[in-house]
C-alpha cells in the first residue's frame, strides 16, 4: 500500500480533479490512501513544525517504510525511483510519502524517515506537488510493470 501524508488541503477544483484521475490510475496497481493534517498557524515557525509532526505521526504505523520529500533529500530519476519502491514492497508492504508544510518538516519526521528524497532544489506548491507525486509513482508502478508510458 502507498500512503501519502500531507500538511493542509486541497482547495482548487483542478488539483481534486486530478488527484482523482491518478487515484483512479493507481487503483490498478495498487492501494492508495492520501491522509492531510491540519495546517498550524502561529508566529513561531519551530512550533508550527512541532505540531504538524506530532499530527504526521499519528498517521504513521510502527512498519511504515517513510519517505519524507525534503529540498535537501537524495534526488533519483524515474527509473532509480521505480527500482527502489519495488525493491521496497519486497520487504515492506506500507510505504508512506510525508509532504511536509509551508516550513518543511520538523525533526522528529525527519529522524523517523528512512529515506529522504528531492524532487528539485524547486520550491513548488504543495497542492501542485501532491500531484507530481503522484504522477511519479503512477509512473514507477508503468515501469515496474514493463507497461508503456514512460519516456
Amino acid at each position: 500500500m502507498i500512503k501519502i501524508l500531507c500538511v493542509g488541503k486541497i482547495k482548487e477544483k483542478f488539483f481534486k480533479e486530478a488527484i482523482l484521475e491518478y487515484q483512479k490510475r493507481l487503483s490498478k496497481y495498487t492501494k492508495l490512501e492520501i491522509s492531510e493534517v491540519e495546517d498550524i498557524f502561529e508566529q513561531n515557525i519551530e512550533n508550527i513544525k512541532r505540531k504538524e509532526a506530532e499530527l504526521l505521526l499519528k498517521n504513521i504505523n510502527e512498519k511504515d517504510f517513510v519517505i519524507t520529500l525534503e529540498i535537501n533529500g537524495k534526488e533519483l530519476d524515474s527509473i532509480e525511483l521505480s527500482k527502489k519502491i519495488e525493491n521496497i514492497l519486497m520487504i515492506n508492504s506500507n510505504i508512506t510519502f510525508i509532504i511536509g508544510g509551508s516550513y518543511g518538516l520538523d525533526n522528529i519526521i525527519k529522524n523517523r524517515s528512512n529515506l529522504a528524497l528531492s524532487f528539485s532544489k524547486l520550491t513548488f506548491p504543495h497542492q501542485l506537488f501532491r500531484i507530481i507525486l503522484l504522477e511519479q509513482i503512477y509512473r514507477s508502478y508503468k515501469i515496474i510493470n514493463n507497461e508503456s508510458y514512460h519516456k
